[in-house]
């Protein structure tokens, strides 16, 4: 199977979706960008502890604060190392540092964004596919595999895909972004906690893209009448009022949460 091999999607809300799965190659890269990035943060953790002792020798000396520094040292790495992926591939959107750098993403086989739990599953048995060494059994499962999962991607019901944002498309505005570009709106314009962005699934996102495709071509009064349904809605959603007689904040406030959110969702489609 090659590196760009296509696999189709059809989502619980009918929604076709085409992915290139990725292959070995990128993900043995993103993994070891992954790894670089852990050993650092590991050396960091215990040369900061270490020159922490040092810095008072008494402290250095009292066997009993030594091994609980000790004690606390393991642990942290522990935390650290099992934490990273789980953490980043939860609150980035399926991705970590060496998968953003490779422009990989991890999601659930059903199209959607993936969840706490899939995550905890497939880094747990990150620990399987690591054996004996080498991550061997993980890297063998990924060639042989038609969809190139690991033992962690079956169990989890994940799977990883490039994601397909070419530099003529970042370049190139779409109409709703002429718009907002226009009105001067930015995500600064606007800060959302995580959960109020995690509280918008696949139905809200794409209620809310298509709301913004549509908005250029419709006439004054249905626009008034859409942005009214869509704020009705999923503001709500994400934990915001409005007021329904201010009908451009309200479409203001659509179009800064659909910055936020457009890069969670709009990956490969």
């Amino acid at each position: 199977m090659t590196e760009e091999e296509q696999v189709d999607i059809k989502t619980p809300e009918y929604v076709s979706l085409q992915f290139s799965v990725a292959g070995l190659g990128s993900r043995a890269a993103a993994l070891i960008i992954d790894q670089v990035v852990l050993f650092v943060l590991n050396a960091l953790l215990v040369l900061g502890l270490f020159f922490l002792v040092e810095s008072d020798l008494n402290y250095m000396f009292l066997a009993t604060n030594f091994e609980m520094l000790l004690a606390i040292t393991i642990i942290l790495v522990f935390v650290l190392n099992g934490g990273y992926f789980l953490v980043l591939e939860f609150f980035w959107g399926g991705r970590t540092i060496g998968k953003r750098a490779l422009g990989l993403r991890t999601i659930q086989d059903n199209g959607h964004r993936i969840t706490l739990l899939s995550s905890f599953i497939r880094n747990l048995l990150r620990l399987i596919d690591s054996l004996p060494a080498g991550y061997l059994v993980g890297m063998l499962m990924i060639f042989f595999h038609p969809k190139h999962k690991r033992l962690g991607d079956l169990a989890a019901g994940t799977l990883v895909v490039h994601e397909k944002i070419t530099q003529h498309k970042r370049k190139k505005k779409t109409s709703i972004e002429k718009i907002i570009s226009a009105r001067g709106l930015t995500k600064d314009d606007l800060i959302f906690d995580s959960w109020q962005l995690k509280a918008l699934d696949q139905k809200g996102w794409q209620l809310l893209r298509t709301f913004c495709q549509r908005y250029e071509q419709l006439p004054l009064h249905e626009k008034h009448q859409l942005t009214n349904s869509v704020a009705t809605i999923l503001l709500p959603k994400v934990g915001l009022t409005f007021d329904k007689h201010r009908v451009t904040e309200m479409e203001n406030t659509l179009f800064v949460l659909y910055l936020h959110v457009k890069d969670e969702w709009e990956y490969d489609l």
